[in-house]
């Protein structure tokens, strides 16, 4: 209801309802917020961990953190071809601690977007500048997650910075065809981390150049369709 109709409903003035308002808001604003595992009281560790190691590899690939408003606003970009990549998106922000998630679309991308002050408890690695320009280290914390969860954590890279594609090949006049992984980051830090994720899980890989990976042996594709599999 908007304020005007609020104190003119009750009949009573402009002050003393703001006054009941703001004093209400307030002690809310600075009590802890349990949803942030960080400023509950207790602090506990994060509620969903497999949903966080996926948010996490969505944000190293294609996320931002905005810092410059008055609630921080984090922004993955999604291609509209991939209805299912958007919705996982969404459902993960709200499982690791969003209210609201929404979207702006624009340019066939579809940006999903929740404003929360705790995502900088979430996401320390946010900084002003591109992440290719600065080093990207995860804390104690988030190393402990992506290990446990090194599927769910090359999920979240390989829907924002990779792809499953088609592979074919000639040689002695024979054709092959076969499916392969590829990832790009222009971060050396981020792709370390995608080398260490793929070795936790036996997975072989190969740089093609020194910002693209390739997994492309047959039992390593089948390993990488079990936790990531085509975009959709």
């Amino acid at each position: 209801m908007p304020f005007t109709e609020i104190y003119r409903t009750l009949g009573l003035s402009r002050n003393t309802v703001a006054c009941w308002l703001y004093r209400s808001r307030s002690k809310i604003d600075s009590s802890p917020d349990r949803r942030c595992p960080f400023c509950a009281r207790p602090a506990r560790p994060v509620d969903h961990p497999a949903d966080y190691a996926y948010l996490l590899g969505m944000y190293l690939g294609d996320g931002h953190l905005l810092t410059t408003g008055r609630v921080p606003l984090l922004r993955v970009a999604c291609d509209l071809r991939y209805p299912r990549v958007i919705a996982e998106v969404g459902d993960a922000m709200r499982a690791c601690g969003a209210r609201v998630v929404g979207h702006q679309r624009r340019e066939g991308r579809d940006d999903v977007r929740s404003s929360w002050m705790h995502w900088p408890c979430l996401l320390p690695q946010h900084g002003p500048g591109k992440k290719h320009e600065r080093a990207i280290r995860l804390v104690p914390w988030q190393q402990r997650i992506v290990d446990a969860h090194p599927g769910r954590f090359l999920r979240g890279l390989f829907h924002s910075d990779g792809c499953r594609t088609t592979n074919r090949i000639v040689r002695a006049g024979r054709e092959y065809v076969y499916p392969r992984y590829q990832f790009v980051n222009e971060s050396s830090d981020i792709m370390r981390l995608c080398q260490e994720s793929l070795n936790e899980l036996g997975v072989r890989w190969r740089m093609g150049r020194r910002t693209m990976l390739s997994v492309a042996r047959r039992d390593d594709v089948a390993e990488l369709d079990r936790h990531v599999g085509a975009k959709c």
